[in-house]
Order: C-alpha cells, then structure tokens, then sequence
C-alpha cells in the first residue's frame, strides 16, 4: 500500500440523454459538466460521435470540443472518438489542426471505425468494411499531420497531391488515442503509430496493451503505460443505498436503449443483474457505491490490468445531475487522494505528531511555565 502513483481522472462522456428531454438543455448540461469537472481538478473529458438512435446527441465531437474549450482554460477535451470510416480522412486531419491551434494544445483525438451500425448503415457502410477504412484513414492521417502531400485513390476517397496548410499547434502533434474493444485492430493502429488507448476497465485491459506493444514492436516505436486510458462506470454516494437509489433516474432508459443497439448483451445484462441496476452494472464491470468501494476497486483494477495513466469515468447520465455532479466531487475529493497515495505525507506528519505528543506537550508546558516564572523576577 505505499506505491506511488499519478493517475489522472477524466470523464468519458458518450453521451446518454434520454429522449423526453430538450436537446439544447442536455447540451448545455454536458458545458456545465465539463466546468465543474476541470474545477474539481480532472484532467480532461472526451465526446463521442454518433449519428442514430436519439440518445446519444452529438454527430460532431469536434464543435462540442470547440464550444467546451471557449468555456475552459485547463481541461483538455477529446473527441472519442472521430469515426473515421464515416469522414474524408483529409477533412479529419484538417479539422485535427485547425482544432489544435483554437485550443492552443488542449484537444485529443481518438479514432474508430463507428459503435452504432445503423450509422454506417444510413451511409452505405457495409460493417465488415468499417475496420478496412479505419486502418486506412488512420493511416493518411498520419502521414497528413506529419507534413507529407498524399495522393491515393481508395475505394472509398480519392487524394490527389493533398498536403495540410497549416502544421499542428502541438510538437510534433497533437494527442491521439485509439478506441478498443473486441478486437486487436485499434491496439494494433496505437502500436504502429505510438498513439493512446482508450479501452474499458470491464474488458481485457492487459490483452490491448499486449497486442498494442507487440506492434510498436514491429514498427520501432516504444509505448507509455501513462498512455493508457481504462474506462470504468462509477455512481457514488455517501452510501451505496444512495448510489442505489440514484439510478432511478436513467437506468431503465439506458436499458431499452442497449435493448435497441444489442439485443443480445441487454439479455445477458439482465439474466445477470434481474432487475437490480447495482447488479447489473457489476456484471458489466462497473460499481455503484462508495468512495471506500471504488479505491477498492480501482486497487483490484490495477492489480488485474497493470498500471495505467488515466481512470475515465463513463458519463452515462444514470443519476441526475445533482447526484452526477456529487459523485464526480466524491472521486476527486476522496477516492484519488487514496488510491495515488498523495496523503501519504500528511500522514506520516500526523502519526509523526501523535506519536510524540505528551513529549512535545510537555515541553511546550514547561517553555510556558518557563516565560512566566521569567517575567515574575
């Protein structure tokens, strides 16, 4: 118990408003979010992109981290992730930068090949092609925001002499990351191109990272376990019937949701956790509970997934924003302080003092009887 540690906190927001609510309202909940977040000291907060469904609102992460870096000075703020297979990959890259000076270094781009297959399929996306064109994309990207002029004629873009106008604010460019989930092809892309993984906390963590070195073995680059991003699902409350009692707000919602995406993982959801949200949410790796709970669960994380750079926690909208905003204060306050070891200090100080308290106040007694017999002569 006495390693040190920097892990840095985050939000991961996909996000998840129900379809009863007033879009603009949700939106402008997430810009307070994101205030009171970089006010409790995280580190960043990442959007998604999705394009069907109604729940999850936002077809552009780069305008919301455009809007949220005006509201901002601290915080960096990701798009997680730009589904590359939906976009010209010239336009990403140039939107990457012109993003990167507006927010002078603070955005992050994570990439994907698109969660929602309705998507892909209001474009013409066969899903099977969805990783073909990550690989690709990512790969002209790469080449665009390392100042190189890329003509190539794909079955899905044409490039012709095409080079940037403007290099990247940040030197040699700006953060990137890749999303991974059930396969080896974004570990491997963050291998090739010494990029970030953002992965999920209930997933095989270790098995990512391995795939992802063993390509940035193959391709001469060497990985920080600091570029490690580990999604988790915490809802915290002084007490865990709190916690509980909070998720009666979104639960049921997200629920039918999942039903509509995976009908499959809403049937194991269920057969696991019944009608128990707290239940559920375990099976699926996540906690609802107490700080107490989530040191002990990030302890049990780390020992199982090895060290990591940042915890994000997935801003699912299951409490109300009351509720939200208190378990985000809770993790910052109390749960990080325990589980980076930053009080070890302050305590040793404490049990340094306790220790030798009748010494020193004895001693202080006697200075003081001292003085006053002093100014009786």
């Amino acid at each position: 118990m006495t390693e040190s540690r920097n892990v840095r906190t985050g939000v991961f927001l996909p996000p998840h408003h129900t379809n009863n609510e007033d879009v603009a309202l949700c939106m402008q909940r997430d810009f307070e979010l994101v205030e009171w977040v970089e006010h409790l000291g995280f580190s960043e907060v990442w959007i998604g992109e999705h394009h069907s469904g109604g729940i999850q609102i936002y077809g552009s992460p780069e305008l919301f981290i455009a809007a949220a870096a005006e509201r901002t000075s601290r915080i960096k703020i990701g798009a997680g992730v730009i589904s590359i297979p939906y976009h010209n990959p010239y336009i990403v890259a140039d939107r990457i930068v012109q993003l990167d000076h507006q927010t002078r270094g603070r955005g992050m781009y994570g990439f994907g090949p698109g969660m929602l297959i309705a998507d892909a399929q209001m474009l013409g996306i066969a899903p099977e092609d969805q990783r073909v064109r990550l690989v690709e994309g990512v790969d002209v990207v790469m080449r665009l925001l390392a100042g190189e002029t890329v003509t190539l004629e794909s079955h899905w873009f044409t490039l012709r002499e095409a080079s940037l106008q403007l290099s990247p604010y940040s030197y040699p460019r700006p953060e990137l990351a890749v999303a991974t989930s059930r396969t080896p092809i974004g570990s491997r892309l963050a291998g090739r191109y010494g990029m970030g993984i953002l992965t999920q906390g209930g997933g095989d963590v270790q098995g990512s990272w391995a795939h992802a070195e063993a390509a940035a073995a193959e391709y001469g680059n060497t990985l920080s376990r600091d570029n490690l991003r580990v999604v988790v699902s915490f809802h915290l409350a002084e007490t865990k019937a709190e916690a509980e009692k909070a998720l009666h707000f979104g639960y049921e919602p997200w629920l039918h949701y999942l039903d509509a995406l995976n009908p499959t993982a809403y049937a194991d959801t269920r057969a696991k956790g019944g009608d128990d949200p707290a239940k559920m949410i375990g099976a699926r790796g996540g906690l609802v509970g107490t700080p107490d709970d989530a040191i002990e669960f990030l302890e049990k994380l780390w020992e199982r997934a090895g060290p990591f750079g940042t915890v994000l926690i997935a801003g699912t909208n299951w409490m109300d924003f009351d509720a939200t905003r208190r378990s985000y204060e809770l993790m910052a306050r109390y749960v990080m302080p325990a589980f980076n070891r930053r009080n070890v200090q302050r305590e040793k100080s404490f049990d340094w003092v306790y220790a030798n308290r009748f010494e020193f106040s004895g001693a202080n007694a006697a200075a003081i009887q001292k003085a006053v017999d002093g100014a009786k002569k």
